[in-house]
């Protein structure tokens, strides 16, 4: 009996070592302007807490409390990159640039945080095998970010945009409209995009096309 209790107690360790995600952090701009800044404003150690975080999170999020339901991902780096733009996410790694850093004007350590939830959920989140619209990915993204409590203060305010599929802080908020329609229902869609996309999950889970969603949402909006 004991025998097959400590089998049991190995075998759950094993699962759990299994499922866990190593996060490293690298400042490959360390030298430039925006480097320095990175070091002193915002450090690799609050960077590594927050893709903790992050990730975390968006499990919470997405309602993926059993690793069977994530992607299988053993490792997510950040670099800090003298590069153009903001960020990006490829290959389970997580590029932000060292040139935004030094010359964002407002508190570069809330808005690096909220970057890192946008670039972490496309790490974890599902695409629908490439065939999910990119505004919606981008979307999703940011509906993360939004939840988090991160959304900075340019973004779109509630009913702005011109289309659904917009992406960004447009779609973040048509996403955010709908989830107060059915709690969770960005959860529902990230899961039923784990093989495929088809614009029908929104009719499946809300009743109506996302089409007609868009007009909704916009109407309640309109002054």
């Amino acid at each position: 009996m004991i025998l097959i209790f400590c089998l049991v107690i190995l075998a759950t360790l094993h699962l759990q070592a299994t499922h866990a995600v190593d996060y490293s952090v690298t400042n490959r701009a360390a030298t430039t302007p925006g480097g320095v800044r990175f070091t002193n404003e915002i450090g690799l150690e609050y960077s590594m807490q927050t893709l903790i975080s992050a990730t975390n999170f968006i499990w919470r999020t997405f309602r993926q409390n059993s690793p069977i339901n994530r992607k299988s991902v053993s490792r997510v780096s950040l670099f800090i990159d003298t590069m153009d733009g903001i960020a990006y996410a490829i290959n389970n790694e997580i590029h932000v640039s060292a040139n935004y850093i030094q010359g964002y004007s407002g508190d570069v350590k809330r808005e690096i945080t909220g970057v890192l939830y946008h670039e972490t959920t496309h790490i974890w989140q599902w695409n629908g095998n490439g065939q999910t619209p990119g505004g919606l990915i981008e979307g999703i993204a940011d509906f993360v970010r939004l939840k988090a409590g991160y959304a900075p203060s340019h973004w779109v305010k509630p009913g702005q945009g011109d289309r659904w599929d917009q992406g960004y802080d447009v779609t973040a908020r048509f996403l955010d409209y709908c989830d107060s329609l059915r709690n969770g229902f960005v959860a529902e869609l990230n899961k039923k995009m784990r093989n495929a996309y088809n614009a029908n999950y929104f009719v499946q889970l809300l009743g109506k096309t996302v089409d007609q969603l868009w007009s909704d949402y916009k109407a309640k909006y309109k002054k």
